[in-house]
C-alpha cells in the first residue's frame, strides 16, 4: 500500500456525492463491506484497504461518515491510512482466528453506532457490496434497527465512481503504464519450453519494481487447451510452439487496477486460432470507435454483437465489449445489451473482447479514458496477432 496522491479533498467529495444519491433513492444509511479480496468499496470511500480483518464504512443522508473494523491491530493501521477518522470497532469484523486480547477490547454493536452516526436509529438501510454482506452483521443490523427496511443498494455507489477526478485519472495512468511494462517484459522475455507460472512471476518482478502494490486480481498464464477458460491459473505446464498463450495481467497502483490481456504464439497461430484473433481485434476496433461521449452503451453493445454474428461467433463471448473500472477491476458500467448508462467525458473502460469456440480462447484488453472529443488510449502494445519467432 503506498501513501497516496489523492487529496482528502477528492474523498470529501466522493462522500457528498453519495449523500447526495442517498436523498434520492430516499435512504437514511449506507452501509458497506470489504475484506482483503474485495477491498474496493472501503479504498474508494476511505482509503482503507483491510486484512485479516474486514471494514464497514457507513455513510448518512447528512453528518459525518464512520469506518468500523475488528480488533486493535486494525483500528491502530486505520488510524494511520483511512481517511475517515471516525474508527469503530466492531466484534463481527474481527479475522476469524482472532487472540485473545492483551488488553481487552471494548467492542461496539449497531445499536451504538448507529445511534452515533446517524443521530437517530435509521428506517431505511441501505446495503452495497450485497452478495458478500456477511448474515451475522446483518443480524446486528437487525437487531439495532428492528423497524427499518433493509434493501440492497448495490446500484449507488457505481453512479457516485462512474466520472474520475483528475487526480484518480493521474493514479489510473501510473497503474495501466506499469501494467503494460510488466506485459512487455513478460511476452519479450517467454521463450518455449517455459512454464506458465515463471511468465507470469516475470510480470509480477516488473509490477514491483516499477512501484505497484500487488495485482488488480491473481493475474495468470495460460497455454494450449488451458486458452479455452474465461478465468484460470498459471500452472507448470510449459509452453510449446505453435500454441496459444494468453497473458491476462493487471498492476493495483495506490488503490487503482490497470489490466491488459494480449494472446500470442511462439511460431504460427493455428488457423482457427487465427481466425478467432482477426475476428476478436475487430470488436477491438469497433470499440475503439464507438466509445465516444453522448453515445448509449447499448449501442456500443449492438455494434460489437453485430460484428460476431457476420461470423457466426456470437455465441462464442459472455459479455459485452467493455466495462468500467477504477478501485475495482470490475466497477460496474457493462456496455451490455440491457444497459441504461450513457457514456461521458471521465468515464474509464477496459476494452474487454473474450472470444471462445470450446476449443481455444483469447482476450484482448486495453484501457481508455473518455475525453470530451474522442477517447485516450492508456495500453496499445502489440494489439495485433502476435507471432514470435
Amino acid at each position: 500500500m503506498r501513501t497516496s496522491m489523492i487529496p482528502d479533498s477528492d474523498y470529501r467529495d466522493r462522500i457528498k456525492r453519495l449523500q447526495e444519491a442517498l436523498v434520492q433513492a430516499d435512504i437514511d444509511v449506507l452501509i458497506t463491506y470489504s475484506s482483503e479480496s474485495e477491498a474496493a468499496s472501503s479504498r474508494y470511500l476511505a482509503d482503507f484497504w483491510p486484512f485479516f480483518d474486514f471494514a464497514g464504512i457507513i455513510v448518512p443522508r447528512q453528518g459525518e461518515p464512520a469506518l468500523v473494523t475488528g480488533g486493535p491491530e486494525s483500528y491502530e493501521f486505520a488510524k494511520q491510512f483511512s481517511r475517515i477518522k471516525d474508527i469503530r470497532i466492531h466484534p463481527a469484523f474481527v479475522e476469524s482466528s482472532a487472540p485473545d486480547w492483551v488488553p481487552s477490547v471494548t467492542y461496539e454493536d449497531f445499536g451504538s453506532i448507529l445511534s452515533s452516526v446517524c443521530k437517530s436509529i435509521p428506517t431505511r438501510i441501505g446495503i452495497t457490496d450485497w452478495n458478500i454482506f456477511p448474515h451475522l452483521i446483518l443480524e446486528d443490523l437487525k437487531d439495532a434497527a428492528p423497524n427499518a427496511e433493509i434493501i440492497p443498494a448495490d446500484d449507488l455507489l457505481p453512479g457516485v465512481r462512474a466520472i474520475k477526478s483528475a487526480h484518480e485519472l493521474a493514479v489510473i495512468r501510473k497503474a495501466y503504464w506499469i501494467t503494460e511494462q510488466a506485459m512487455i517484459d513478460a511476452m519479450t522475455s517467454a521463450r518455449e519450453g517455459m512454464p506458465e507460472w515463471q511468465i507470469e512471476a516475470t510480470a509480477h518482478i516488473a509490477m514491483k519494481r516499477l512501484g505497484a502494490e500487488g495485482t488488480s486480481y491473481p493475474i495468470w498464464v495460460c497455454s494450449g487447451p488451458n486458452t479455452r477458460q474465461s478465468l484460470c491459473r498459471s500452472s507448470d505446464r510449459r509452453i510449446r510452439r505453435h500454441e496459444l498463450v494468453q497473458l491476462t495481467f493487471g498492476a493495483k497502483y495506490m488503490g487503482y487496477c490497470g489490466n491488459m490481456c494480449r494472446p500470442f504464439v511462439i511460431g504460427t497461430a493455428p488457423p482457427r486460432a487465427r481466425e478467432l484473433m482477426t475476428v476478436a481485434l475487430q470488436g477491438v476496433d469497433g470499440a475503439l470507435r464507438d466509445i465516444r461521449s453522448g453515445v448509449p452503451a447499448k449501442d456500443v453493445f449492438q455494434n460489437y454483437h453485430d460484428t460476431l454474428s457476420r461470423y457466426g461467433f456470437e455465441e462464442f463471448t459472455l459479455y459485452g465489449p467493455a466495462h468500467g473500472t477504477g478501485t475495482s477491476e470490475v466497477e460496474g458500467l457493462w456496455l451490455g445489451a440491457g444497459s441504461e448508462t450513457v457514456i461521458r467525458p471521465n468515464m474509464q473502460f477496459n476494452i474487454d473482447v473474450w472470444l471462445s469456440d470450446g476449443e481455444y480462447g483469447m482476450r484482448y484488453e486495453d484501457g481508455i479514458i473518455v475525453t470530451e472529443n474522442g477517447i485516450e488510449e492508456l495500453t496499445t502494445y502489440r494489439r495485433e496477432i502476435i507471432e514470435i519467432r
